[in-house]
């Protein structure tokens, strides 16, 4: 049964991934068996080494396909196949098998494969064709091309197309051919190696990229990525890369690998950005090679730039020279800015790090110096800047804050963020917007939690109370008020008398102040709520319901809605004493029976107030409003708020009566018990007068005691919360609430006043009372 002992085949295993893997050239032979079967033994080209060795058994189902490929599944491998060079020795093979089978070898299946290795493996031998590459000619770039696109069908070329690609002598001959082509004028070679380019980015291979990138082939990477097919001209991005993106060292880098790296992170990001801007969801997910390149890059970047001892305290002393020009403290701030931009893609331990060494070096200082200054370009810098520091720990700005109200020196700091947030120049307020989220996040309790012992809540809320939040509703104050909103460290400048209610910039300066005021409100309940009473601030709030711009007059409902819904007394009686209801109400009956947002802002503020069941604002607004509002039917809001008051009031009235009975029924019961007791002492005094004449009979004794006995008992049963109760001195102790009326003499049982002297000399009376009463029962 020996054969030829070597056939030169090629040897694929299926792995676990559902793909074939390449295990290498070298020669089969098939082996006779001591169990009359046969082995079929496979050994490295190379090496000589042992790779397969493997018993064709009865039950293991084989099948040759397109003549020159054996595929088989057994239990040990999932799945195996031998690919020949010719049909000739993949024939013999198949023989062997099918001898030892017993199976007809004109037949290419002795029985069905797995479903798993249905998959057509001639695809997976296509990578044959892929162990050498056209060689890198004009003539040959078609070729080159249909390759690299034909490549993307099968994950398994597209590994080997890129491992083939590695030879960075390839590619950069490749790319020799683009001034070829320019010089030529040959357009269609110049579009193939676009496409050739592109195909290299897309399988997504880091070491591609590395040879992509280098010094010597990234311009020329460019270039060939300028001619697009789908575009009717070249784009000229080499051009602008190397005339117009010109590289300024604002402070001298002095290490080389630096300033190369700074150099190919910018390009790449550029080829990124502009080269491959919309990109597919599919095409995103092929292109995390190079978005990876570009972190890493930055990492290092930073990493350089932060081990620097010279380069970064340079850049902070230099921000915060004030006699350094404007184009300087630009270029500075630009590359700080880019700096900080590249922290975030750190990991937060790391970030976290690089923010403190930053603000130990002075960065915060250097923001304000610039926030100080009269340029809006550069401050829209370093309000970036300060963005990047606030999102990654409001509880740093927070601790500049408080230092920087002890220096005295100039303005605070946060009062110049303010500043720039009310001096907004744009119609549309969006640097105020940004500033007023800036605000919210540092003023936020939540992120305050973990704030060290020198910056704690209540005293930054405390410092900004008092020295800030008048700022903010400065321009509230201008355009409410005709008074001078006057305070220290109050902004100075042309802020006065320049606000119109009615004007557009205005009202969305003043909207954008009120959500500031409603975030207050919502999460400082102590602070605002003693800032608004001190400076009765919901009043000029109201003022704005007069506006003409809806947005704004629905901003100042969703402040008073805020105030209600917290259900505080102490706001509750500050708008009844105010009467801050009357503007709510004009404005809702100005707007008529127009049925749109503020109709419903309205009704909602009412509607709440109803089904909190808030009492003094439910009372208040029936009593000073209804008679305006009652004919509005098309809600039962109104009438429901009657309804509930009515029923309030009733229940008042009911509970008043109810507690003039409970005292009229316990006067009487005090006035029958006092008789008793004035009775039973005369009935005392009866029998021992009648002692020494006659016995009394038992039936009359008993008689005596049982009507005490009764009336004791009836009266205990009867009220035994209001029962006066008997002190120590014979007195008796009322404990309802109202008062019994007058006594006369010292007859009643009952005192208004205690006396020490008459306490002693009444329980004199009692001592002798008691050794006076007779032993009834003998």
């Amino acid at each position: 049964m020996a054969d030829k002992p070597c056939r030169p085949a090629k040897l694929y295993a299926f792995n676990e991934n559902n793909q074939w893997d390449y295990l290498g050239s070298g020669n089969v032979t098939s082996v006779p068996s001591e169990s009359q079967g046969m082995f079929l033994v496979f050994r490295s080209e190379s090496s000589g080494s042992l790779v397969l060795e493997t018993e064709v058994l009865p039950d293991t189902p084989y099948q040759k396909q397109k003549d020159t490929l054996i595929v088989w599944s057994e239990n040990e491998n999932h799945g195996m196949a031998l690919s020949f060079p010719d049909s000739e020795s993949c024939q013999e093979t198949w023989e062997a098998i099918c001898r030892v089978q017993g199976k007809d070898p004109t037949v290419n299946v002795t029985q069905d494969l797995l479903d798993d290795l249905e998959e057509d493996i001639n695809e997976t031998l296509e990578t044959d064709d892929l162990d050498e590459l056209p060689n890198c000619e004009l003539s040959k770039l078609k070729q080159i091309a249909n390759l690299v696109t034909t490549a993307f069908s099968s994950p398994l070329l597209r590994r080997r197309l890129a491992l083939v690609l590695e030879n960075e002598s390839y590619i950069k001959k490749l790319l020799q051919l683009l001034h070829t082509c320019e010089n030529v004028g040959y357009t269609e070679g110049l579009y193939h190696l676009n496409t050739i380019i592109k195909g290299m980015f897309f399988l997504d291979k880091t070491a591609l990229l590395e040879i992509l990138f280098s010094d010597e082939c990234i311009m020329d990477v460019i270039g060939c990525l300028e001619y697009d097919p789908a575009l009717d001209q070249p784009k000229k991005h080499r051009e602008f890369l190397t005339q117009n993106a010109n590289f300024k060292e604002v402070i001298p880098i002095t290490t080389c690998k630096l300033r190369q790296r700074i150099h190919q992170t910018y390009r790449v990001q550029y080829i990124q950005d502009i080269l491959f801007p919309t990109q597919s969801v599919l095409e995103e997910n092929c292109l995390s090679a190079l978005k990876t390149f570009i972190f890493l890059n930055k990492m290092e970047i930073i990493h350089m730039l932060q081990g620097d001892d010279e380069f970064l305290p340079q850049i902070f002393e230099q921000l915060k020279d004030k006699t350094i020009d404007n184009d300087k403290r630009r270029e500075l701030l630009f590359f700080l800015k880019e700096f900080v931009a590249f922290a975030q893609i750190l990991k937060p331990r790391s970030k976290d790090a690089l923010f403190k060494t930053l603000t130990q070096m002075g960065i915060l200082p250097a923001i304000k110096v610039i926030m100080s200054l009269d340029n809006f370009q550069i401050k829209s810098s370093a309000i970036d800047i300060f963005t990047y520091i606030l999102d990654h720990s409001p509880s740093m700005i927070r601790e500049f804050i408080i230092e920087d109200q002890q220096n005295e020196n100039g303005s605070l700091f946060i009062n110049l963020v303010i500043k720039q947030m009310i001096c907004d120049t744009d119609p549309e307020q969006a640097g105020a917007l940004h500033i007023m989220r800036l605000l919210r996040l540092i003023l936020d309790p939540d992120n305050m939690i973990a704030m060290p012992h020198k910056c704690e809540r209540s005293i930054f809320l405390n410092f900004f109370y008092k020295q800030c939040m008048h700022n903010i509703i400065l321009p509230l104050w201008a355009t409410t008020s005709e008074d001078t909103f006057e305070e220290d460290h109050v902004l100075t400048g042309d802020i006065n008398n320049k606000y119109c209610l009615h004007d557009y910039q205005t009202a969305q300066l003043l909207g954008i102040i009120l959500e500031l005021l409603t975030f207050c409100v919502q999460h400082h309940t102590y602070y605002i709520k003693y800032y608004i009473l001190r400076k009765d601030l919901l009043r000029n709030v109201l003022i704005l319901l007069k506006s003409k711009h809806t947005f704004l007059v629905l901003c100042a409902l969703r402040l008073m809605r805020k105030i209600i819904g917290l259900k505080d007394e102490v706001y509750n009686r500050y708008i009844i004493k105010g009467n801050l209801f009357e503007p709510v109400v004009n404005a809702f009956l100005d707007n008529g029976t127009r049925y749109n947002m503020l109709n419903s802002a309205v009704i909602e503020l009412f509607e709440c107030i109803k089904v909190e069941n808030i009492k003094s604002l439910l009372s208040h607004v029936v009593e000073k409003f209804y008679e305006r509002l009652e004919w509005i039917e098309y809600v039962q809001t109104f009438k429901s708020l009657k309804f509930k008051y009515e029923q309030e009031k009733d229940r008042k009235s009911q509970k008043s009566l109810n507690s003039m009975q409970s005292s009229k029924i316990f006067l009487c019961r005090a006035r029958d018990l006092e008789k008793n007791e004035v009775s039973w002492n005369r009935d005392i005094e009866h029998i021992e007068e009648g002692e020494t004449s006659m016995q009394p009979l038992e039936s009359d004794c008993q008689d005596v005691c049982n009507t005490f006995m009764e009336t004791e008992k009836t009266t205990e049963n009867e009220d035994k919360v209001n029962l006066p109760k008997r002190t120590s001195s014979g007195d008796l102790k009322f404990t309802h609430t109202h008062s019994t009326g007058d006594t006369n003499g010292t007859d009643s049982p009952m005192r208004l006043v205690d006396y020490s002297d008459d306490e002693e000399e009444e329980d004199k009376e009692d001592e002798k009372a008691f050794r006076k009463r007779p032993h009834l029962n003998q």
